[in-house]
């Protein structure tokens, strides 16, 4: 076999592979993705807690769960009957209670840390979807009460019993960012 049409032939093919990767990466910049996918508009009307009461590991796959008709809209007690209502509005269906399977709802609530009682184990930060919970190991921890969805994802670790869920005051509802998921 002759050298220079092995090298001719590794020069076409590498010519060729440049040539197509360019041409689909310009037809990919071409598309828009979908922002107004199903997905997407079912996503924006669950509460962003994380908290995994309806058995999915947040409100995105959940949406995404709704979205393919593999779960239905009365999985979510942190959303209340509100979000089923405009669930079942967005999808054309009629609204149906609560499942209480997954829980009943509550009213919005944070969680805060007792610092006499914190041993800084650590055992939290990691059971938090949000990253509310600032610390180090062997050192006090907190919430950021802006960030915390009141998932409650944060009690069953804690060896002491130190997080508890309060109430969160009327006028910080008022100022309470969307969070995306």
């Amino acid at each position: 076999m002759n050298p220079d049409a092995v090298f001719v032939a590794v020069l076409v093919a590498a010519a060729l592979a440049v040539t197509l990767g360019v041409a689909l990466g310009w037809a990919a910049s071409l598309i828009e993705p979908d922002a107004d996918s199903l997905v997407e508009r079912i996503d924006a009307l669950l509460p962003q807690t994380q908290c995994g009461q309806c058995r999915y590991p947040g409100c995105r796959p959940y949406a995404a769960a709704i979205a393919s008709g593999a779960a239905e809209i009365d999985r979510c007690p942190p959303g209340g009957d509100a979000t089923v209502r405009a669930l079942a509005a967005l999808l054309d269906r009629s609204p149906r209670p609560l499942d209480p399977a997954f829980g009943a709802p509550k009213p919005a609530q944070v969680a805060w840390i007792d610092e006499e009682k914190c041993i800084g184990c650590a055992r939290c930060l990691p059971a938090c979807p949000v990253d509310a919970i600032v610390g180090a190991p062997r050192q006090m921890h907190t919430v950021i009460t802006a960030q915390c969805t009141g998932c409650e994802l944060c009690l069953p670790p804690c060896p002491v019993d130190c997080i508890e869920l309060r109430p969160v005051p009327a006028v910080s509802l008022r100022y309470r960012q969307p969070r995306a998921a």
